[in-house]
């Protein structure tokens, strides 16, 4: 599915709380997979959260987690709308709020009992992040300083 994102807003959540949109975009997942437990909306979230909206619709969301110089990175899209831009906006926008901070790598783990494993790794890989032997997929944020 290819669709444009006509409109699309980046939008932060401050402060973050789990919600019926997040419930939606995770299409089915189990929460717990991404280490969030067993939220009920109103719940609050930590680290960093964005939500895409296109024409007024939360499309996915992006998160942030920086710790020592790099940052864990979350990229959720809607089932409906995975394949369409979604991601590599949220992942465009997620680099730039790193490079902000002065970060040095983004990085992303698929964790154990996902579902898609595969495809999530290869959509990462095709997006300049390299596997490491400690199970991240790292990339480094461009602008980074190489030292």
């Amino acid at each position: 599915m290819t669709t444009q994102l006509t409109s699309a807003q980046w939008i932060r959540e401050t402060p973050a709380r789990w919600d019926a949109d997040k419930t939606r975009v995770l299409g089915g997942l189990d929460p717990a997979l991404f280490g969030f437990g067993s939220p009920t909306d109103g719940d609050a979230l930590g680290d960093e959260w964005w939500r895409v909206e296109d024409g007024g619709r939360v499309l996915g969301y992006g998160r942030l987690d920086d710790t020592w110089g790099d940052a864990e990175i979350l990229v959720l899209v809607e089932p409906e709308r995975r394949g369409s831009g979604v991601g590599a906006f949220i992942l465009d926008h997620l680099e730039q709020e790193a490079a902000e901070r002065h970060l040095n790598y983004i990085y992303n783990v698929v964790p154990h009992g996902h579902p898609d494993p595969e495809p999530v790794t290869t959509w990462l890989t095709a997006h300049g992040f390299a596997p490491n032997d400690v199970g991240e997929l790292r990339k480094r944020v461009p602008g980074a300083d190489p030292r």
